[in-house]
């Protein structure tokens, strides 16, 4: 399977890194890598992640702080959120 992250989910994953590294690059580098080796972990065992909230998609914890959501079409994983698990998901329709 190839994983590709959506435009979306680059830029939750860009913002979990400025934030985390304004106190502490390190470990925004080390969530960073939670983040890739969850993604190259569903590229072989996309059925990892548990159903997700919105129909279609699933959920994989990489961090205990975090939430993963993707979804399967044929040959790829397309990740579509990384979400804090504090934030409500799915958001709120206006």
């Amino acid at each position: 399977m190839k994983v590709i992250w959506t435009p979306e989910a680059e830029q939750d994953r860009a913002d979990v890194w400025d934030y985390i590294a304004a106190d502490n690059p390190r470990a925004a580098a080390r969530m960073d890598e939670l983040f890739s080796d969850a993604a190259a972990t569903l590229a072989a065992h996309c059925q990892l992640g548990k159903p997700g909230k919105i129909s279609g998609t699933r959920e994989l914890i990489p961090h205990e702080s975090y939430r993963l959501v993707y979804e399967i079409e044929r040959e790829t994983v397309w990740v579509l959120a990384l979400v804090h698990t504090a934030r409500q998901w799915p958001p709120a329709r206006k």
